[in-house]
């Protein structure tokens, strides 16, 4: 790790701006005494006590000449450094070289590299002779004899040179960049980059990975340590190391237990430069045993006593995470009640009845292996003065004495006693718990002695019960104490908390990286409780048994390094420990000797725009760290000062780039070793301007509009023009014409109203401007010659003048702009401040058009700029230039802020806010509120507090508790008048009552009265909203009818006892519940009601068709009602015929509810008719749906085209999710549409449509739903069809029509009997074709007497399912069996032979032979399995 400059001494570094190195300036005092004070002095010496003396004490001669070796005369350390100087510099032109000491000069390298560097620099003689100065003796000088003292008077300049040169040497380690190239060039010590953690836990079902991770050049080489003994990785067949890796992997699959690899490892990355270490990793094996088999008998207990149920689960690693659950896997409900603990025990501060009505169950969760195992549950059994269990009770307001358990004080279940202790480590968390019993269940509040709880880091678990601070720190340490308390007392107990720490970084070790002969430290500082002890290693070896290093000193927690050389490079370890645990780290020293070279691709091309700022980057490497140097045009003067700057990292930045500033820039790098160039061409552009911007522009519907927008660019860069329209990109349709300098709108509409924006851009800038167009409608022809003149908005004003200047006040004066043929009528002046918000303009006053000059009343401390605007009845101009700027004096705030609030965002807290104060409200400057608060209708003191911004939140307050609040305004004049008192409210909690005595009365098939009792109001723990009933329909008498059960809710807002619920579904089973409802949320839910509606009257039959299919019928069908809400008792038709005014008489049909079609025999072939059908039930008809017969064709004459443009003859075809739309129109080709729909929830939609493109469909429709449509032209919306309205098909139908009438069913029904027979004859003619053998054709030979088939002389193959398959001669057993159609004839025929012809043929009849066992008659020679049977068919 390099030594870090200090930030005064980089700050007075930087001051120079890089001119102390050419040694041309004469130091003030000034900067003589802070820079001694910077580099050398502690903060009580003085210039005179350590002066220029001891840090240049000598400056022998070194062999070239210079002034060289800097040595600390009689200290070993530097006093507030801690670092010797040992430097050997040329100051060449700026240029710094450090090398080795004096000695080190003269060897050969050294001076060929200096001899080199005093090249650079024809000055650099005349520098020396500055030097050549006369010099006290210094113990240690290579000088022999007597030298003169200096007279003591102001320090010569290379004093200030020289310390200069001891801030240089300050200035850190060389950083490697992370160019690849120069990384994998560079030499390095190895790094451990990945490892796994100290306490390394794996699966025991998965193979072991250790990982070890390391980086070096060249690569490193790996082993390990077991316990720290060398681990042979060879002899061990399940252990590998990954390629190129250290990492360790235990296969198992070949067998193996994984317990038999736990221990302690270490991992050693090596190459030839050094040794890192990983840290020691302990290596466990997961472990999740089984829980202990026991029985547990009920546990007996008496209601209001205390219980515990205890989980005692079984060790494992990790610890498992313990929950309690039923033997139903049903989660226990915890309050602040029943909770579980932080070891798993299930705490009961009192028991009561309800708890009987469960089990208790622990489970153990285990992370590793992912299994849950469960203990047997508990059973308990309450004894209890009230024998039932009445749910009512539970939210009485005194419900243990309404159940007769006596009431008593707190006692702690956990922890016992009155005082404990408890130790955590620094950084871990802080958990300290305390559970009571008690009746009524205690209340836990916590408390530290002496101080307040950490509100950033503490919080509260398990209702109270558990305390938690994150990020525990040494100031955490203290006595906490819980207090228990109900209303028959209180208790409380003390924990002493005491905070240790494992050690912890205070300067961790960092690489450190130097060239030859430089100096540099690691240093290892650590803290922790108790104190760390530090072991530095080298190489993974104790420094105390390495070789010595004359250049290495110990010094504690720190090793300093002076003159490092090549064979300095290795790998330092310092390990920190105390008894709570370690920390190592490894940092390589490594030595570098590397000329200047660039990083950056050679010959780059920077193009910026003219006015604009930049920066060359010109990324360097090397070691010595080279310096930089910037010229234009190979010209020989250093680019710095002015209109540049260098920066540290060697970029150049021109701050405001000119014509002149165009060239070639090149950047040279220089050390002892060489010096190493590169070159950047920059080209200057012009910018990109509109000169010719749009205007705003009144136009009427269906004129032309023309938006000129005329931009200068740099011909050499390619320019692209763009519009927006509303801040969003335009779309160019075929109304429109875009060109190069103009945007035309031909017919312009009333949507094309809106602000156009020009965006002119190239690849390096843009510009924009914007102008509003307003759409009129037709006016009347002007009647006088000025209204006939064209208008527009009026011009800027300008000339703004500020006079009269006040303190409060200023005169504004302008002079007006042209008013464009439409008079001004009204000025409206602007004021824009740059505290609060610069560039941000607000409206101060408004004036009649007449006036030019106006008196602005003005705010105490506000730096005022102004503007005017003009108006007229076309629109506003645009501003004129800004005013000068008037800052006013300050004063304290005359108001304070409005809008103050109190209000809880949690239980226990209240957040205060207010509306902040503006610019012209502060009065002057750091603007502040002080915050003031106190419980409402007490005495005690206000709570203060200074907040700058515009909220506070007050900790730990009651539960909605009402406090008194004031916000007062204070800036540095002072304080604002006194505020009034604002009444606020700390944090509601849920409602802990529910609503009792609910009374439901059914008022109609719809809908249901409700009567409650209030709830107490200490129970509301908030402001009562509402009282809330939940309700959901369980299921509609009808059967097979599916409903939705969603929970629906109606609100009754207030302190109400009674309310309606409507809209409720008839003929149908629901429940209710009910809640109050505070600003928090819901309390706890009522006891739930049932009821039922009665039947209603049914919805509308849907899809009522009409189909006309010739002139004597007209076919009506439609489906069944979506909701019956009853029980339908059938469909009543109305129809009557109609002939333009005269109407018939009506005719009624009523038919059943399974009949969904009817034809009308028509009577009059001329008339339509009007048809009305609803559905029935016993209550009555429902909603009717109208319908109207299709005009007669002969009547019906052809719509024709109208003359002007228009839409006609929409036409919709619906199914359950989509629908196709068609239309007619008399627009040109290529005309773009749109369809707009609208469905019954109003949500609207449209689908753009391209010319030519019907039919369209619609894709997003749901089934059942209502929808109106209309067709509009996309370039005028005026031009649209009639709206029309159709709906979709349902998705289901509760269809209660009998399936057996139907006429798909029957068609399906004939169709697989048809198949079925077919199937039937198949295998019939192929069994009569294979299945007998007509055995009395052939010879007339006589059957055997048993037979059964004698009349007919065939026989039947049997097929018998215990014969095996063909070929298969296995039995089960494993013995062999001979098949039946064996070559042996032997078994067939009747005795124990068979008969033959002459030839040997076998002319006997087909027998089975016949076993003692035999039972199943007659066999036939082959077996007839199923597989034979497929065979045969084949």
């Amino acid at each position: 790790m390099g030594v870090t400059r200090s930030r005064e001494a980089r700050n007075y570094f930087d001051s120079t701006q890089g001119r102390a190195a050419v040694f041309s300036l004469r130091p003030t005092f000034r900067e003589k005494k802070d820079l001694a004070g910077i580099l050398l002095r502690p903060k009580s010496a003085s210039w005179d006590g350590l002066g220029p003396k001891k840090c240049l004490a000598s400056l022998p001669t070194c062999p070239h000449g210079g002034r060289l070796r800097r040595r600390w005369m009689n200290q070993t350390m530097a006093p507030s450094g801690e670092r010797l100087i040992d430097l050997c510099a040329i100051w060449d032109a700026g240029v710094y070289l450090p090398s080795a000491a004096c000695n080190r000069a003269s060897s050969g390298v050294a001076r060929k590299r200096l001899n080199e560097a005093e090249k650079l620099s024809s000055v650099r003689e005349a520098q020396l002779k500055q030097l050549e100065v006369t010099r006290p003796r210094v113990l240690g000088s290579r000088e022999r004899g007597q030298v003169p003292r200096m007279a003591r008077q102001p320090p010569p300049p290379w004093v200030h040179a020289a310390f200069l040169l001891c801030l240089l040497s300050l200035g850190g380690a060389i950083e490697i960049p992370m160019d690849p190239s120069i990384q994998n060039e560079l030499t390095q010590p190895p790094t451990i980059t990945k490892q796994s953690v100290k306490d390394h836990i794996v699966d025991p079902r998965d193979n072991i990975l250790i990982e070890c991770e390391a980086k070096g050049n060249p690569a490193p080489s790996f082993h390990w340590t077991r316990n720290s003994r060398f681990f042979n990785i060879a002899k061990d067949p399940r252990v590998s190391m990954r390629r190129r890796s250290g990492t360790l992997v235990i296969d198992f699959r070949s067998g193996g237990r994984p317990e038999e690899y736990e221990g302690e490892y270490q991992c050693f990355a090596r190459n030839k430069f050094g040794t890192a270490l990983s840290n020691r990793i302990r290596l466990q094996v997961s472990k999740s045993p089984l829980w202990p088999k026991e029985n547990l008998d009920p546990v007996v207990v008496q209601e209001g006593a205390p219980l515990t149920l205890q989980c005692n689960p079984p060790p494992g690693l990790p610890s498992p995470v313990i929950f309690w659950m039923s033997s139903s896997m049903e989660p226990i409900t915890q309050d602040k009640r029943v909770s579980q603990g932080h070891n798993g025990d299930l705490y009961f501060s009192n028991v009561m009845l309800q708890d009987m009505q469960t089990d208790y169950s622990c489970n153990a969760r285990f992370h590793f292996t992912h299994t849950i195992q469960q203990k047997n549950p508990f059973t308990l059994k309450v004894l209890t003065n009230h024998p039932y269990n009445d749910s009512s009770l539970r939210n009485h307001p005194d419900m243990y004495s309404a159940r007769g358990v006596a009431e008593r004080t707190p006692s702690f279940m956990y922890p016992q006693g009155t005082t404990s202790s408890q130790m955590v480590l620094r950084g871990m968390d802080l958990l300290l718990e305390c559970i009571a019993s008690g009746v009524p269940t205690p209340d836990i509040a916590w408390y530290k002695k002496g101080g307040d709880l950490p509100s950033d880091k503490a919080k509260f678990e398990n209702f109270n019960k558990a305390l938690r601070i994150t990020n525990v720190s040494e100031e955490d340490s203290g006595e906490y104490f819980c207090l228990a308390s109900n209303k028959m007392g209180s208790i409380r107990h003390t924990i002493s908390v005491r905070v240790k720490a494992a050690p912890y970084w205070l300067d961790e070790p960092k690489n450190l990286i130097l060239a030859p002969g430089e100096d540099g430290r690691l240093v290892c500082r650590a803290n922790g409780n108790p104190k760390p002890t530090v072991q530095w290693m080298v190489n993974g070896e104790p420094l105390q048994s390495a070789p010595p290093n004359p250049n290495r000193e110990v010094a504690g927690d720190t090793i300093i390094f002076r003159d490092t050389q090549i064979s300095s490079r290795a790998v330092y370890q310092c390990n920190t420990s105390n008894e709570h645990g370690y920390l190592l780290a490894n940092a390589f020293v490594s030595v570098l000797d590397v000329p200047p070279r660039m990083l950056s691709p050679r010959n780059q091309l920077i193009r910026v725009i003219l006015y604009n700022r930049t920066r060359l980057d010109c990324p360097f490497f090397g070691s010595p760290i080279p310096t930089l140097r910037w010229f234009k045009n190979g010209q020989g003067s250093n680019l710095d000062g002015g209109n540049y700057h260098v920066y540290e990292n060697g970029s150049l930045e021109i701050k405001m780039i000119r014509k002149e500033d165009q060239g070639i820039y090149t950047c040279v790098a220089t050390n002892i070793l060489g010096k190493a160039e590169n070159q950047v061409r920059l080209e200057v552009k012009d910018p990109t301007r509109i000169y010719r911007m749009p205007e705003d522009q009144v136009a009427k519907r269906g004129t032309t509009v023309q938006l000129e927008c005329r931009v200068k660019h740099d011909p050499s860069l390619k320019l692209t023009v763009s519009w927006l329209k509303d801040d969003e990109p335009l779309y160019i349709g075929n109304r429109m014409k875009k060109e190069d300098d103009s945007l035309t709108i031909f017919g312009v509409a009333e949507r094309d109203q809106g602000s156009y924006t020009c965006v002119a851009s190239t690849e390096l800038d843009q510009d924009l401007a914007k102008a509003y167009l307003t759409v009129l409608a037709d006016q009347a022809t002007p009647t006088n010659r000025l209204a006939a003149l064209p208008k527009g908005r009026p011009d800027r004003p300008r000339d703004l003048e500020l006079t009269d200047l006040a303190e409060r006040s200023v005169r504004l004066t302008w002079i007006p702009g042209d008013a464009n043929n439409s008079p001004i009528t009204d000025y409206v002046v602007q004021f824009e401040e740059d505290q609060f918000q610069p560039g941000v303009w607000h409206d101060h006053s408004k004036y009649p058009g007449s006036v030019n000059s106006a008196v602005l009343r003005l705010s105490p401390y506000v730096n005022y700029q102004f503007r005017v605007i003009a108006i007229n009845e076309v629109g506003s101009s645009h501003p004129s230039l800004p005013s000068e700027r008037y800052r006013t004096s300050g004063a304290p705030p005359e108001s304070n802020p409005g809008d103050v609030k109190g209000e809880g965002t949690r239980k226990n807290n209240m957040e205060i806010t207010w509306t902040p104060m503006n610019a012209t409200s502060a009065f002057g400057p750091n603007l502040r509120y002080i915050v003031k608060w106190r419980r409402r209708e007490t005495r005690e003191a206000w709570n203060n507090v200074t907040v700058w911004g515009s909220r506070y939140v007050v900790g730990q307050t009651p539960v909605y508790v009402p406090y008194e609040i004031r916000v007062q305004a204070e800036n540095d004049f002072g304080k604002g008048p006194e505020p009034e008192s604002v009444i606020g409210y700390s944090g509601e909690d849920y409602p802990r009552a529910a609503p009792t005595e609910v009374k439901v009365r059914v008022m109609n098939s719809t809908a249901i009265s409700l009567q409650w009792n209030r709830v107490y109001s200490d129970t509301v723990q908030g402001q009562l909203r509402e009282y809330r009933a939940y309700y959901w329909r369980e299921s509609s008498l009808l059967k097979n009818l599916w409903v939705s059960q969603k929970r629906q809710q109606a609100s009754f807002p207030g302190d109400r006892l009674r309310g309606v619920v409507s809209r409720l579904f008839p003929y149908s089973n629901y429940k209710l519940e009910m809640v109050v409802v505070n600003g928090r949320g819901d309390g706890p839910r009522s006891e739930t009601k049932e009821f039922t509606t009665p039947e209603g009257v049914p919805s509308a039959p849907r899809r009522f068709r009409v189909r006309q299919p010739n002139l004597e019928t007209i076919n009506l069908e439609w489906d069944h009602p979506e909701h019956p809400n009853g029980i339908m008792i059938g469909y009543t038709l109305k129809y009557v015929a109609f002939n333009g005014t005269k109407v018939g008489k009506q005719i009624v049909e009523n038919f059943s509810p399974n009949q969904t079609k009817f034809t009308v025999q028509r009577t009059d072939p001329v008339s339509r008719y009007r048809f009305t059908l609803s559905a029935r039930t016993q209550v009555g008809s429902g909603e009717a749906v109208t319908e109207e017969s299709p005009a007669p064709p002969n009547e019906a004459t052809p719509t024709a085209a109208p003359d002007e443009q228009s839409i006609w003859n929409v036409t919709v075809l619906p199914n359950s999710k989509w629908a196709n739309i068609t239309w007619k129109h008399n627009f040109g080709p290529g005309t773009d549409f749109v369809v707009e729909y609208i469905d019954s929830n109003h949500t609207k939609k449209t689908v753009p449509v391209k010319a030519q493109a019907q039919p369209i469909q619609l894709t997003d429709l749901y089934p059942g739903m209502t929808y109106t449509l209309r067709v509009y032209s996309r370039d005028n919306e005026g031009i649209s069809s009639t709206v029309i309205t159709f709906m979709t098909s349902t998705a289901y139908t509760n269809n209660q029509a009998d399936i057996a009438t139907q006429g798909w069913f029957i068609g399906l029904m004939c169709a697989i009997a048809l198949l079925v027979l077919i199937l039937l004859i198949v295998c019939f003619i192929k069994r009569s074709r294979g299945g007998k053998y007509p055995v009395r054709e052939k010879k007339d030979v006589p059957l055997g007497p048993e037979d059964p088939k004698e009349e007919d002389g065939s026989f039947d193959y049997s097929d018998e399912d215990n014969k095996p398959l063909q070929g298969s001669q296995t039995s089960l057993d494993g013995t062999i069996k001979q098949q039946e159609s064996d070559d042996s004839l032997v078994d067939y025929g009747e005795g124990g032979e068979g008969q033959f012809n002459e030839d040997g043929s076998f002319i006997g009849q087909y027998t089975v032979k016949k076993d003692k066992e035999e039972t199943e008659g007659n066999e036939s020679s082959e077996a007839t399995s199923p597989v034979n049977a497929i065979y045969s068919l084949a």
